[in-house]
């Protein structure tokens, strides 16, 4: 089916159906610091989690009560300022707490309550503090306050991600709407930070998930900033049905095409807002024998500190990519390889054009950067993963996170 795509106003309460408020509760300084996202009654609802073994009382109490609830949920509660991870019992009971008393507050289970937490690992969560944002958000919902809410889920990020886009179809149009955040221990072994979709598509909870698998294997997956996998990342996605279009057979791929429009948008702003970031860099690998061992390779140099830095710099140090893809792990003969920047040749048949690097400077010192890496495998598979350049600033940030 063909769908038209049109970007529209108004993030994660685009969709008809949800309402936010977002407010500072005390957990930071003055920034704001709490959104209450909700649907006006339970709807279907999906989650991806941390792989991280570290998990956060957040995490591990969404996973649970999307399970009890059968992939439902009426709201979503999101700090800043405080991860609630590693924090022990009190941290649990927090975390129940803060899910008991937005349930009260919007007059459903608690178990239809997920939360999100993000910011200082180790510290506990000021429970007096955020139980009463929670009951004041309660009464200032509004479907106007979109950018708010994604202002107050931020930690590091330098600026604040959202997106949405209407999506008309034969059966009807419907809405996708998102909001991010993420700058550092960014790296894609799930959906690395926190994410929020929504749709007022009618989607049942199993192919809600099926599609947040599929859209964030291409988008949140594939990013990557430093190579740390957080304790609290989440993405979730909720379904309000309110624009009475249904999802089935004939019409998924263009929810798909909404969620993956909206998230690639929140993941290339990710990587945009990288702790220190000053470049986008696409590492596209080719002729790979199978995607995943294509992925392995293009992660690996997008996680090398030394092809970071060279892109940083604007300096065009293939042999910094090669030797990265030649510790991947994936086996491949280096003789047939090759190795391109900004679409200039610098390596193949085992041998370098440094003939060609001034060219290839010159595309580096742009903003937005493209690394090839050819396996020569003849196989025709590829991917590609999204990262930025690592600079001095990124060492600032992190040395004074705590402190």
């Amino acid at each position: 089916m063909t769908a038209s795509v049109l970007t529209v106003e108004g993030g994660i309460t685009a969709p008809l159906g949800f309402q936010s408020a977002a407010l500072h509760c005390g957990i930071k300084k003055s920034e704001l610091d709490l959104v209450l996202l909700t649907a006006n009654s339970p709807i279907p609802a999906a989650g991806l989690f941390t792989t991280n073994l570290v998990r956060a009382a957040p995490v591990i109490l969404s996973q649970q009560n999307l399970k009890k609830s059968g992939g439902h949920a009426r709201g979503i509660v999101v700090n800043s300022g405080c991860a609630n991870a590693c924090t022990g019992a009190k941290g649990w009971e927090n975390a129940q707490q803060t899910a008991i008393t937005a349930a009260r507050a919007l007059g459903c289970q608690s178990h239809e309550i997920l939360l999100a937490s993000t910011g200082v690992i180790g510290v506990d969560l000021p429970i007096e503090l955020t139980t009463a944002g929670i009951k004041t958000a309660a009464t200032a919902l509004t479907r106007d306050e979109s950018e708010a809410a994604s202002r107050a889920i931020m930690t590091t990020d330098p600026f604040p991600k959202e997106h949405a886009v209407t999506i008309q179809t034969k059966t009807g149009t419907f809405t996708v709407g998102g909001m991010a955040k993420g700058s550092g221990m960014i790296e894609p072994m799930m959906a690395t930070m926190l994410g929020f979709l929504t749709t007022d598509a009618q989607v049942p909870p199993a192919l809600l998930q099926q599609a947040l698998n599929e859209v964030a294997d291409k988008t949140f997956n594939a990013i990557t900033v430093d190579g740390d996998c957080s304790t609290n990342d989440s993405l979730f996605a909720l379904a309000s049905g309110a624009s009475d279009v249904v999802i089935n057979d004939s019409n998924y791929q263009a929810l798909l095409k909404g969620l993956q429009i909206v998230s690639k948008h929140l993941a290339m702003e990710i990587v945009r807002g990288g702790e220190g970031a000053t470049k986008l860099v696409a590492i596209t690998v080719s002729d790979a024998k199978s995607k995943d061992e294509a992925r392995r390779v293009a992660r690996t140099v997008a996680n090398s500190l030394l092809v970071k830095t060279a892109v940083h710099g604007a300096d065009p140090n293939w042999g910094r990519i090669l030797a990265a893809a030649g510790r991947s792990g994936v086996t491949f003969n280096p003789s047939l390889a090759t190795v391109s920047v900004g679409g200039v040749l610098l390596f193949e048949h085992g041998m370098p054009h440094d003939e060609a690097s001034s060219k290839a400077g010159l595309h580096l010192q742009g903003d937005t950067i493209e690394i090839e890496v050819g396996l020569g495998l003849k196989s025709g598979f590829s991917a590609t993963v999204w990262t930025c350049d690592l600079s001095a600033e990124y060492v600032r940030i992190n040395g004074e996170y705590r402190t």
